[in-house]
Formats: C-alpha cells, sequence, structure tokens
C-alpha cells in the first residue's frame, strides 16, 4: 500500500491498558499504509525519560524502515506537559499529515489524551489558579478524586497517582466550567478505535514481567541520572509510578523490594483505571473495537486494515 492510503475514517486509534502491545501494532499497520504514527501518551512527550515510559525505540523499526512518530521527545523533564499543549500539537501534526496524504496512527493508553480526539473536546489553555489550589491543598486525594469526578464532560483519574496532578486537573475542568466561550475550534474527524485486551490473568503477568525487564534494563539508573542533570524529586514524583518510586527508592524512603513490590501494584492499580476509562468511553457513545491480545499480530493487523477498508 501507498502513503496515499484511503479510507472512510480520518485516522485510526491503537490503544489499550500499559502492557498491551500498542506500540508493535501500531507501527505495523503505519508501515503497512504509508501512515505515520501520533502519539498519545503523557510521559513519552519527555526526553531522557525512555525506559521508565515503554518508549520502545525498536517497535517503530519494520523491516530495516523505520516508521514516523510524533509528539514523543518533544519537552525536556522537569517540564509539565499538559492536555492544551498536547491538543494544540495534535492539531498542528494532524493538519500536516493530511496536508502530505499521510493517514495518522494515534498511539497511546493516557484515556484523556485519547478522549479528546475522538469526541473533539477542545480545551483552552489554563493558567494557574492560586486561590483554587490553595482550598484544595487542604484536602486528601480522594476527596479530590471525587470532587474531579463530579465534572462531566472530561474528568480524567487514570494519569493521576499524586495530589498536585489531581489538583491541577480539576483547575482545568474548573476553568473550562466558568469560560466556556474561551475553548477553541477542534477539527472534526472520523476515528478508528481499536483497543488491545488481554484477561486480567494474562494483563497482571505481562506487567510483572515487563517490570522485571526494565528493573534490567537500567530503568533505576535512567532516574538517577534524571535527578543528578537536575530535575527535582518533587517533580519526578508528580510524574508518577516507576519515576515516583524509583524516586522514593534512590531518596532512602523505600527499601529497593519494598519499591518493587509497591510499583507493581501502582502498575496494576494504574492498569484496571485505564480499563475503567475506556469502558466509560464507551458508555458514552465511541466504539472501540477490541482485538483479543492473544492473536497473532499479523492477525490483528488484518482484522484493522479490513475495519479501515470498510
Amino acid at each position: 500500500m501507498t502513503a496515499r492510503f484511503k479510507s472512510e475514517y480520518d485516522l485510526l486509534v491503537v490503544t489499550g491498558p500499559t502492557a498491551s502491545g500498542k506500540t508493535s501494532l501500531a507501527a505495523a499497520i503505519a508501515s503497512r499504509i504509508g501512515g505515520e504514527i501520533i502519539s498519545a501518551d503523557s510521559r513519552q512527550v519527555y526526553r531522557g525519560m525512555n525506559i521508565g515510559t515503554g518508549k520502545d525505540y525498536d517497535d517503530y523499526n519494520i523491516n530495516g524502515k523505520s516508521v514516523k512518530c510524533h509528539l514523543i521527545d518533544v519537552a525536556d523533564p522537569g517540564y509539565k506537559y499538559n492536555l492544551f499543549e498536547f491538543q494544540r500539537d495534535f492539531i498542528r501534526t494532524y493538519k500536516d499529515l493530511k496536508e502530505r496524504k499521510v493517514f495518522p496512527v494515534i498511539c497511546g493508553g493516557s484515556g484523556m489524551y485519547i478522549d479528546s480526539i475522538v469526541t473533539g473536546y477542545k480545551l483552552a489553555e489554563v493558567p494557574p489558579d492560586a486561590g483554587l489550589r490553595a482550598g484544595l491543598e487542604k484536602k486528601s486525594i480522594k476527596e479530590l478524586t471525587e470532587i474531579l469526578s463530579t465534572y462531566k464532560k472530561l474528568h480524567n483519574t487514570t494519569d493521576i497517582d499524586t495530589k498536585k496532578r489531581v489538583i491541577r486537573a480539576i483547575e482545568i475542568e474548573h476553568y473550562n466550567n466558568i469560560r466556556p466561550e474561551k475553548q477553541a475550534e477542534f477539527p472534526s474527524v472520523r476515528s478508528l478505535v481499536v483497543g488491545i485486551l488481554f484477561d486480567r490473568n494474562a494483563r497482571r503477568r505481562r506487567i510483572t514481567e515487563r517490570l522485571k525487564q526494565r528493573l534490567e534494563a537500567g530503568m533505576v539508573d535512567e532516574v538517577r541520572k534524571l535527578m543528578e542533570n537536575g530535575t527535582s524529586k518533587e517533580t519526578l514524583i508528580y510524574y508518577g509510578l516507576e519515576y515516583k518510586y524509583i524516586t522514593l527508592y534512590l531518596s532512602g524512603q523505600l527499601e529497593y523490594s519494598r519499591m518493587v513490590n509497591d510499583l507493581e501494584i501502582a502498575i496494576h492499580q494504574f492498569a484496571k483505571r485505564q480499563m475503567t476509562w475506556f469502558r466509560g468511553m464507551e458508555k458514552k457513545g465511541t466504539k472501540i473495537h477490541w482485538l483479543g491480545g492473544e492473536m497473532p499480530l499479523e492477525e490483528k493487523v488484518g482484522m484493522v486494515l479490513d475495519l479501515l477498508e470498510g
């Protein structure tokens, strides 16, 4: 197939919980249709955060040819990239691909990022609200999550496991509720959404195996290097999951075995929240075509191409 791939859809979204094999599927499809990938991962935007965020660069190499991927490595560690910036960068990249007649393949598991593309809910840039933050700081993370869940448009709990991130999410939703006129136009896109699904036991096994592989690949050293290069402990904890727990270990707050155990539990919980988010998308009307995770890659590719070609 050529770069001028034709479909009734404007783009393909490949999603699913962590450790489901999204990247390899997205890259294989993009290679077949002459497409390019747009990452929808809230942490892969950061340079130098490779192992912990799962930047599987080798997966983009198909038969000796590299599939181009956008919105990876676009921000320095320490910066707090947000949904507004993702939408801005996505729209710019999407328009560029369309002008070049290249089919966009979105790949990622960040529920809010995926949802914002599929539903076209465009956010405005949100400045800090010191007064709101002061009141929220007094509440527990459980209370904050409950507050966030009251927003009807695009609240998110999948990527949030620190108090600061919940507060920022509430701040964004509060701003958009009181200033809806500031929301910009989002391009109308016809999205085909496919998800990769393993049963619970298989998903847990894959998460455990991948965590072991990443630790053996030097994930602790990666976090140590970020700290040595000036990324603050507070910021690394803000990024959550691998960066949070390894930072606590390197700071002497957790023993190594406790760090590994707690991190594994946190990743399992994260995957469960991702699935809850995807089910919520389906309840709101988004059709997700689920593919069995155990299926051979070529079979998955064939099924997705059949859906794209109608």
